[in-house]
């Protein structure tokens, strides 16, 4: 089964008026995933669109090793967490939001759909355990491959006069 074959059957097809593109054919960098993210999704389709539909607590289970990283975490209030949406197809350039229905390029959305399939959300910090963070604000898969958590700090990462023109001239 190739890759586009495998995508589709999970459920993330092309719909009418998306384009894909050729990948490349090796990686420039590589990563580490940090642990796994354990969310009450394992359908696409039951998935919050985006993190703030959403208030079901999530676990951020950090692999052992980098458990000594955490230090000073438990001060935090809000994160930011990055992951892998690895069930995600790599070669949607132009995609065609279900609730939009108007095609749009792939980095004029947030769409898991992407060559890099880097999510990132805003959690609100609930408790944190050794190596098990609980958390609420996520968007994600059960299972999903973490990449990072920084800090969110309220008075550098806001940016309140941030305007997204296409998605403002839909209301």
């Amino acid at each position: 089964m190739s890759d586009r074959e495998s995508i589709e059957a999970e459920g993330f097809g092309v719909r009418p008026g998306e384009r894909v593109t050729p990948l490349p054919g090796s990686f420039d960098a590589s990563l580490y995933y940090l642990g796994r993210i354990r969310t009450p999704w394992t359908r696409r389709e039951d998935c919050p669109k985006n993190p703030r539909e959403s208030d079901a607590l999530c676990r951020i289970e950090v692999d052992p090793r980098w458990q000594a990283a955490l230090a000073g975490v438990e001060s935090c209030t809000h994160l930011i967490v990055l992951y892998w949406m690895d069930k995600a197809p790599r070669d949607i350039v132009v995609q065609v939001p279900r609730h939009y229905g108007v095609p749009r390029g792939t980095f004029a959305l947030r769409s898991p759909a992407r060559p890099n399939p880097i999510a990132l959300s805003v959690v609100k910090l609930v408790a944190i355990e050794g190596n098990l963070l609980t958390v609420v604000g996520l968007d994600c898969l059960d299972n999903t491959p973490l990449l990072d958590i920084k800090p969110y700090f309220g008075s550098t990462d806001a940016v309140p006069e941030a305007v997204v023109g296409w998605h403002r001239e839909r209301s």
